[in-house]
């Protein structure tokens, strides 16, 4: 115990009694536990370990597997079945079968496979993306969000994978966070009022008396919850930081979706990169056994998050008890699988970890693994065969409402919009014709990126879904990026924003858009007005941002948030029907406080 209260940092400083109890999503199952029973009498040391360490498939190949028994695979942000390219849908249930019958030759127990679907199949070519989460956070409707996480979850298993690393259940105090758009937003009680309804939509309803109940049946994934706990209220917003509160702020505002989904039924919890007042949580005792495991009932896997263990005080990628001891289930080892398999049996050996330790964290993940019923299911090709292709049209239609209810309408001079259709509409701006830019980060890969429309098949870009609707009124759409229009238009559309990014490159020392865009889009939105041209400004951004001269320079203002492939869903909002009635008015709500100045970081209390 004193390795663990050194590595996690206060561990006995917690008061596991103030924290809540949530409802028990799953009845104890004597049947279940003895199965797992019978599974550890036969399982061998490294076979044991082996179900502790998730590896990254760029580093993995189903030949691995016959001579190291693990547990779990993972996607990387930038990784795909044999490296690091984009592949097609049955390059990924070839790979999947190929480990799957792999790990049953070997171990007999088999693999399961995660990727970060944190709005969408973000790795695949073709897949439908949603938009991020902040966008779902000011639309604000749990059934949406069901809806998506379904969606969601379809689109992961018709690849063959069986997990989801999601729902992010962060409240993020600080916009200038880098992962703010992973959050649903900076109220407790909005999260927790979402938190479940992401839950169910991934893995399906844990209630017998929902009917078609499903709860992971084939097109369910295994969610995760995550990062317990604290990552959005980091210190000055800095990815992988400290969260310095009191225990009681750190329940009430941090803590705020984990209840929900763990009454929910949530299989997987991912702990935190970050700190609370200056102990890893990847090493917390007191927080993920004494709270999490103890009080709140949690009976599922502990995962870790990329290498996260490497941070504890004596760890690295391939060697960390303190981890484990501390209550970490299962290692994501990112960079240095091997060793750190063979460490750790060394470390059960000598016992630095306990034998009991271990014997608990391979029954959570033998349970998890049950429970989704794993051993019966048959090769993921065939538990995909029945499941639609990625990029159906019914998911493309969600995300486009999803799209639509989440836009926000900042500014809106003489009532300019919803626009007639029937305009000569001129577009502008370097998010008009990007669906890389207007996905954001996590999109193909980790942090994203620009100008390649044409790793998006069936997607539309915002000027796109522009152009359709104009043309069905008998208007008429001019894409100019440098805002140049051949034939004078009655009004320009701009669309500009924020680059894409993810977490630490995200993360910026203040909240001032203008600066970080060197005056560009205000530039741009003066030369149009000094046309005499009524603009219209839809702002891409996973964050509030200060935008007054922006704001100033333009006679309406939407904010669109990262609405991801299904641009169209923009272009509903902007205009009226033919017949000039208006289909879908603005309901969106910010989700999290407006910046007053560039320098002025809003945090609530």
């Amino acid at each position: 115990m004193a390795l663990v209260l050194t590595a996690g940092g206060a561990g006995a400083a917690v008061r596991p009694d103030i924290w809540p109890v949530p409802a028990r999503a799953l009845a104890a199952d004597p049947v279940l536990e003895a199965r797992i029973d019978a599974l550890l009498a036969r399982m061998t040391l490294e076979e044991k370990v082996g179900q502790t360490i998730m590896a990254d498939v760029a580093e993995v190949t189903p030949d691995d597997l016959a001579r190291w028994p693990l547990g779990a695979l993972f996607a990387g942000g930038n990784s795909s079945p044999g490296g690091t390219g984009l592949v097609p849908r049955d390059r990924w249930l070839a790979a999947a079968d190929a480990y799957h019958a792999a790990s049953l030759a070997g171990s007999g127990i088999p693999v399961i496979w995660g990727t970060d679907a944190v709005h969408g199949h973000n790795r695949l070519i073709g897949a439908t993306v949603f938009p991020h989460n902040i966008a779902l956070g000011a639309a604000g409707d749990p059934d949406l969000v069901r809806r998506v996480g379904r969606a969601i979850a379809a689109e992961v298993a018709a690849t063959g994978l069986d997990w989801s690393f999601g729902p992010t259940l962060a409240v993020a105090r600080d916009a200038r966070w880098g992962r703010a758009y992973e959050s649903f937003g900076s109220d407790p009680a909005l999260v927790a009022r979402l938190a479940g309804a992401a839950v169910e939509g991934l893995q399906g309803p844990v209630e017998p008396h929902v009917p078609g109940r499903d709860f992971l049946k084939d097109g369910r994934v295994i969610a995760t919850a995550k990062h317990f706990i604290g990552d959005g209220g980091t210190t000055k917003g800095i990815d992988r930081g400290d969260t310095q509160l009191p225990e009681v702020a750190l329940r009430d505002i941090h803590g705020a979706g984990y209840p929900p989904a763990l009454t929910a039924g949530v299989q997987t919890v991912m702990a935190s990169f970050s700190s609370w007042n200056g102990a890893a949580l990847h090493g917390h005792h007191g927080l993920l056994t004494r709270v999490l495991k103890q009080r709140m009932g949690f009976d599922g896997i502990l995962l870790g998050d990329w290498d996260g263990h490497a941070a504890l005080p004596g760890c690295t990628p391939g060697s960390c008890p303190a981890a484990m001891n501390a209550g970490l289930d299962m290692f994501m080892a990112a960079t240095d699988w091997r060793g750190l398999f063979q460490d750790t049996v060394r470390r059960v050996q000598t016992g630095d970890i306990p034998a009991a330790r271990l014997e608990d964290a391979v029954r959570r993940i033998l349970r998890v693994k049950i429970r989704y019923g794993l051993f019966e299911k048959p090769a993921p090709s065939l538990r995909a065969a029945g499941l639609p292709e990625p990029g159906a049209a019914a998911h493309r239609a969600l995300a486009r409402e999803a799209v639509r209810r989440s836009l926000v309408l900042l500014k809106n001079a003489g009532d300019l919009l919803p626009l007639p259709a029937g305009l000569r509409v001129g577009v502008t701006g370097p998010g008009a014709d990007d669906i890389g830019m207007q996905s954001g980060g996590w999109t193909l890969d980790w942090q994203g990126g620009t100008g390649r429309n044409h790793l998006f098949p069936g997607a539309t870009s915002i000027f796109g879904g522009i152009a359709q609707a104009v043309a069905r009124a008998g208007g008429s759409a001019e894409l100019a990026p440098d805002g140049r229009f051949a034939t004078r238009p009655d009004v320009v559309i701009a669309v500009f924003g924020e680059p894409p990014y993810a977490e630490m490159a995200g993360d910026r020392p203040d909240l001032d858009f203008g600066r970080h865009d060197q005056g560009r889009s205000r530039a741009m939105l003066d030369a149009l007005k000094a046309q005499g041209l009524p603009v219209v400004s839809v702002f891409l951004s996973g964050r509030p941002l200060f935008v007054g001269p922006e704001l100033a320079a333009s006679d309406a203002f939407v904010l669109a948030w990262l609405p991801g492939s299904e641009g169209a869903g923009v272009a509903d909002m902007l205009f009226r029907a033919a017949d000039g009635t208006v289909a879908h008015p603005f309901t969106g709500r910010l989700p999290m406080a407006w910046p007053e100045a560039g320098d002025t970081v809003r945090i609530p209390e």
